[in-house]
């Protein structure tokens, strides 16, 4: 794995262990397909990237220009990869670490009033929670009027069109990964 674009093109980012079930990163080429959806910069935005597990989202958001980024994941291996690829990117003073259940994560960005331009979500495909997901963004109230909800889910869950007051705007598909985007009123 490694970033694709910006200013940490190129470089590596450490991933699970071979033996480990409860992190799937997101391949390069998806990732790529999903900034050229979104635009090549991110010029300052906050981020937020559930179920970071490796970060690579989120890093790569950092690698393209956004200003800041938040990284939740409760797995103790993402925590530890969340934070030995941030450190490697050099990246540590715009990246923070919640180690929280996504939900609770979610809750406590909302109570600070944290806002995000985008977030990305990429939960276990096993937990088919993309209703789950849209739902508690909305209702942390963490995503900015007009700002894009990314989630990437298992082909064989169904993404609706519109939930929670987010519309989907587009749907891009990988094999058995689709990719819904979503916009907040």
């Amino acid at each position: 794995m490694r970033i694709v674009s910006g200013s940490a093109k190129g470089r590596a980012l450490a991933g699970p262990k071979p033996t480990s079930q409860h992190i799937r990163p997101t391949a390069d080429r998806v990732r790529e397909t999903i900034f050229n959806v979104l635009g090549q910069f991110l010029d300052g935005q906050r981020v937020l990237d559930l179920y970071a597990g490796t970060g690579a989202l989120g890093l790569e958001a950092l690698s393209r220009g956004a200003g800041a980024v938040v990284l939740v994941d409760q797995d103790r291996e993402a925590q530890a990869l969340c934070k030995q690829n941030t450190q490697a990117l050099g990246f540590s003073a715009q990246v923070e670490l919640l180690s929280q259940p996504v939900v609770r994560g979610l809750d406590t960005l909302g109570r600070r009033g944290d806002r995000f331009e985008l977030i990305f979500a990429d939960p276990p495909y096993a937990a088919r929670v993309v209703e789950t997901v849209l739902e508690a963004v909305m209702a942390a109230k963490v995503l900015s009027p007009g700002g894009m909800l990314v989630v990437e889910h298992d082909k064989r869950e169904e993404a609706p069109e519109s939930h929670a007051g987010l519309t989907r705007e587009d749907q891009r598909r990988f094999g058995d990964t689709l990719v819904s985007f979503y916009r907040a009123p």
